[in-house]
């Protein structure tokens, strides 16, 4: 374990969709987590810039399935797990509008929460 690393923290709804996600894509995840929680930047991750500065999306193909989970890293000292979900939109590449629309609003209450 790295000296400076942050504590992850999850909203509860975020952890319980994650925990349906396969094994090996929970390993894959869990270990880019740690890499941002240690002050990385994984490969796999992207800002989502419709919701603000700090606000990271892991997107991993994992036996041909698309896992996302939605962190914060500007809220406070921990890295925040605000969404988990599997993508099913065969529509490209882009997160659908739903789910950008879940994300905000549970930032909002988070931010509300961490005053």
């Amino acid at each position: 374990m790295v000296e400076n690393t942050r504590p992850i923290s999850w909203i509860k709804p975020a952890r319980r969709d994650f925990e349906n996600f396969p094994e090996g894509a929970q390993l894959d995840i869990r270990r880019a987590l740690t890499m941002v929680a240690e002050g990385g930047h994984p490969t796999i991750a992207k800002p989502l810039h419709d919701l603000g500065s700090g606000v990271l999306e892991l997107a991993l193909r994992f036996r041909g399935d698309a896992f996302r989970v939605v962190y914060a890293v500007q809220l406070g000292a921990e890295v925040w797990v605000i969404h988990a979900f599997q993508k099913k939109a065969k529509t490209g590449i882009k997160t659908p509008r739903a789910e950008i629309d879940l994300i905000r609003e549970r930032l909002k209450r988070l931010k509300e929460m961490l005053r």
